[in-house]
């Protein structure tokens, strides 16, 4: 049995807390490591980052990354800390900087959202040549936008959950499951309360991350990056997602690394994220600097077309639910539980698979791009 409260904390306070304390272990190995913190919005919320250069030479950097998407920053900050615990000593200083980030979307963390207090998917919001992308990209998205939209008060749960059901039936045949599966990739930066919404506008967050992208890839010849995600992929297992800017194919990439689940995506079906954004910078801007980089999913739901439907539900519903309220409490708990119970659930089983599933990602990827030296 894994004590995964250690490691998974129960609100985002906490969850920074626990980030700040491992100042201390880390700059045994890196006296020069130090600790900043950035502030976020308008509430006490902050992007915490603990970053040290190699002691000699900058041959490389780890650098790990949670929170992009709010409450999916819990698994993520665990597994930073696991990682402090079980790795830190495996790396060498000398050769080896390293780059921790604690909650890029400290709003969302804190009040168990996904997305920023502007409403903004987070992963959507890194656009590399911001004329290539028209508001109205998406005409999926568009054509079927009262799946995806808020609508009046939750007045009754279950004939809200038909009604979903209803539109959905009908999408389905006007636009095909591949395009509903499309509209929902792709993002939207049409609809400012709708779901997936992309930003008007770059925001502080993101703006943030590019500026250390770029301090990492002009600083270090390597650049080894985890993005630390929940949700997608078989449940209980952990699935690697990587931009095919990385030029190599999922067979390829499963004999490299040793792992079962791995997705490749492009920027055509995804717009904005933040991974494939940093190989844009690097391959436009840095072309001398090695970079891999990918996100980490711990899988809830799990796959098949089931699954999607449940996800894409509860990602409307709580939306619904936060610009609308809803007339009965039993009905608001129903969705924040069903939400949480995709990104962060409290099954024991779940959270002990995010610990075992964390040691399997780090070692394959890191051992296999030889940073950990046992």
């Amino acid at each position: 049995m894994i004590e995964t409260d250690i490691y998974l904390k129960s609100t985002y306070e906490e969850s920074r807390e626990s980030f700040r304390s491992h100042l201390d272990k880390i700059k045994e190995k890196w006296p020069n490591a130090v600790i900043t913190s950035k502030s976020i919005g308008k509430e006490e919320n902050t992007i915490d980052m603990i970053y040290a250069e190699a002691l000699t030479t900058n041959k490389q950097v780890l650098f790990f990354t949670t929170g992009e998407h709010g409450i999916e920053g819990y698994a993520g900050a665990g597994v930073i800390h696991l990682f402090v615990e079980e790795y830190l000593d495996q790396i060498d200083p000398h050769t080896t900087g390293i780059c921790l980030i604690h909650a890029l979307n400290p709003w969302g963390m804190r009040h168990f959202r996904r997305v920023t207090e502007n409403n903004v998917d987070l992963n959507r919001n890194y656009i590399y040549d911001k004329q290539s992308v028209p508001k109205d990209i998406n005409e999926n998205y568009s054509k079927e936008s009262d799946l995806f939209l808020p609508n009046g008060k939750i007045n009754d749960l279950q004939q809200e959950k038909r009604k979903l059901y209803t539109q959905l039936s009908k999408a389905l045949v006007t636009t095909g499951y591949d395009g509903i599966k499309k509209a929902k990739g792709m993002g939207q930066f049409e609809f400012e309360r709708g779901v997936y919404f992309g930003g008007r506008r770059e925001e502080p967050s993101t703006t943030f991350l590019k500026s250390i992208q770029k301090k990492l890839l002009a600083n270090f010849n390597r650049v080894i990056h985890m993005d630390w995600h929940t949700a997608l992929g078989p449940s209980n297992e952990i699935t690697m997602v990587i931009s095919n800017l990385d030029q190599r194919d999922e067979d390829e990439l499963k004999s490299y690394y040793q792992l079962k689940n791995i997705q490749l995506f492009t920027g055509e079906k995804v717009k904005g994220d933040s991974t494939h954004y940093f190989h844009k910078v690097k391959t436009e801007e840095f072309p001398d600097t090695e970079l891999f980089s990918a996100l980490f999913e711990f899988g809830t739901f799990g796959t098949g077309k089931k699954a999607e439907f449940r996800e894409f539900q509860t990602i409307v519903l709580e939306n619904h639910l936060y610009w609308e309220g809803a007339s009965n409490e039993e009905d608001r708990e129903w969705i924040l539980n069903e939400f949480k119970e995709m990104f962060y659930p409290d099954n024991p089983h779940w959270r002990e698979s995010v610990i075992t599933e964390a040691r399997l990602g780090i070692e394959a990827i890191l051992s296999t791009e030889k940073i950990l030296h046992k």
